[in-house]
């Protein structure tokens, strides 16, 4: 049930960018059982489950470990300690793998250096079929590989040209994270917008809410002996921050509008936008900077730290996703807030906020580079077969990086324990819609957001005008779609 749960979430979300190239050598490439028929076909998907859990660790643990270099580059850095303490295990069992990782919104740039060595990555990040295409020449088929037959639902595979260019290693949802001990505190004040946090199901009621707190902060602070300074956290307009606004935040406007277009796949996008929805975007930009207690002036300055806000308890809202659950809970980062603090709701947008649920996809795919030797390819494929089926393997994905794996091995003690995920699983039992991640058809993604980012931080400092910010995102993803697709 909980696999069908899962299909239900991904479905409405399609797959995603980035390759890379060896520099040498070639290759090819619930309720209790009502009855006793229901209660023993529960013990024996359980039994199924325990089963191939454990076969999976017997696998793991007898396979012989080739000695061929693995190189990964890592496109999460907040998973980057997680990789180097794996990357050491299996060293010790005999491997040969080595892990960098790229700084936030220095994905393609690492990527390029690191593809002018000798010795360039065995596996990297792709987050789309467009990634594929663009470097169909380093593309190695998955199709037979033992991570592609592991996988619940291959729909998340990215596929180009006949093959399979990348297998998606976990799947993510973002939203609005919200420190919710502060929120039903607000709820119990005199005079307090809403009286639930449940209350909260659309943009007006969400603007209202951070309006109001926002300008209650002293008299929260004093009641509640809270550290508030913001309702929102900062929106950074810096490199590694701006990708929140003009990568995830742009989804919904697109979402919407290849919704309205009636494309079948969206996240396959369109060559021409209209921009139909960049009001509601205007409307939900304008409440993060209004209710925050960033300096409009200084968002791309570098020296903001959102995520501090929101871990020390002085925003209430946050415009991230699941993947910092684990950095925001972790004991060693210092923050004050803890699992119990924590939640997340859909970013409303005004269109359609009723059925609504958190935005879910992936943008990470693990492709295996053509141009590296055949004994390079197999001790990668051996690599990442080794971290979706040893206990150390998935433990770490689990528990350390706090993601949510697409593979049939993940069950039992390594079923996904993210509560941001859950999230996304509750909302769409609910009824509610997954955003899919409409971004991964971004045309040139990189030089399209940069444009966007250049608008929206003039627009916000005061220096430019919000049809600047229009032209930039629907003028722009026209002249990036024609370079992304000439001939």
């Amino acid at each position: 049930m909980k696999k069908r749960v899962l299909a239900l979430v991904l479905s409405t979300a399609m797959v995603s960018g980035i390759l890379a190239g060896c520099g040498s050598s070639t290759g090819e490439s619930s309720e209790p059982a009502a009855s006793t028929e229901a209660a023993a076909e529960t013990e024996a998907a359980d039994t199924e489950e325990t089963a191939a859990e454990t076969e999976a660790a017997e696998t793991a643990e007898d396979a012989e470990i080739p000695s061929g270099r693995v190189y990964l580059l890592n496109f999460k850095p907040e998973t980057n300690d997680a990789w180097q303490e794996l990357a050491g295990v299996y060293n010790d069992l005999g491997g040969n793998v080595t892990v960098l990782t790229a700084a936030d919104g220095q994905y393609k740039t690492t990527l390029q250096s690191e593809l002018a060595k000798s010795e360039a990555p065995t596996v990297f990040n792709i987050g789309s079929a467009a990634d594929a295409q663009t470097y169909a020449d380093y593309i190695y088929d998955l199709k037979d590989s033992e991570i592609y037959n592991h996988m619940t639902d291959k729909s998340l595979a990215v596929e180009y040209d006949g093959k399979i260019a990348g297998v998606a290693n976990c799947y993510e949802a973002y939203g609005l994270i919200y420190n919710k001990t502060i929120l039903e505190d607000y709820c119990t004040m005199d005079n307090a917008v809403i009286s639930s946090v449940d209350d909260i199901q659309d943009l007006d009621t969400l603007e209202k809410v951070a309006d109001d707190i926002n300008a209650r902060i002293d008299e929260i602070n004093e009641q509640f002996g809270t550290d508030l300074t913001e309702a929102f956290a900062s929106a950074g307009l810096d490199d590694g921050s701006s990708w929140r606004f003009a990568g995830h935040l742009a989804n919904l406007p697109l979402y919407y509008e290849f919704k309205d277009d009636g494309l079948e796949d969206l996240t396959a996008g369109e060559a021409e936008i209209k921009g139909t929805y960049m009001d509601n975007f205007k409307r939900v930009w304008d409440m993060y900077v209004r209710d925050s207690a960033a300096d409009p002036k200084t968002l791309n300055s570098g020296a903001l730290n959102a995520e501090s806000e929101l871990g020390m308890g002085e925003a209430v809202f946050y415009q991230n996703g699941d993947w910092e659950f684990s950095p925001l809970t972790n004991p060693d980062n210092g923050y004050s807030v803890t699992e119990d603090d924590l939640d997340m709701m859909p970013i409303y947008f005004g269109v359609d906020d009723a059925t609504e649920g958190l935005c879910v996809g992936t943008e990470n795919h693990w492709a295996v580079n053509a141009k590296c030797s055949q004994e390079e390819i197999d001790a990668t494929l051996a690599f990442l077969n080794w971290v979706i089926t040893s206990d150390e393997g998935r433990d770490s994905l689990v528990n350390a990086m706090g993601l949510s794996c697409p593979f049939d091995t993940f069950t039992g003690d390594y079923e996904p324990k993210n509560p941001f995920g859950a999230k996304a699983n509750k909302l769409a039992t609910e009824g509610k819609t997954s955003v899919a991640w409409s971004f991964n058809a971004t045309p040139n993604v990189d030089d399209w957001r940069k444009g966007v980012v250049s608008a929206l931080t003039a627009y916000t400092d005061g220096s430019g005008q919000w049809d600047d910010v229009v032209t930039s995102f629907v003028d722009g993803w026209a002249d990036q779609w024609k370079l992304a697709h000439e001939e």
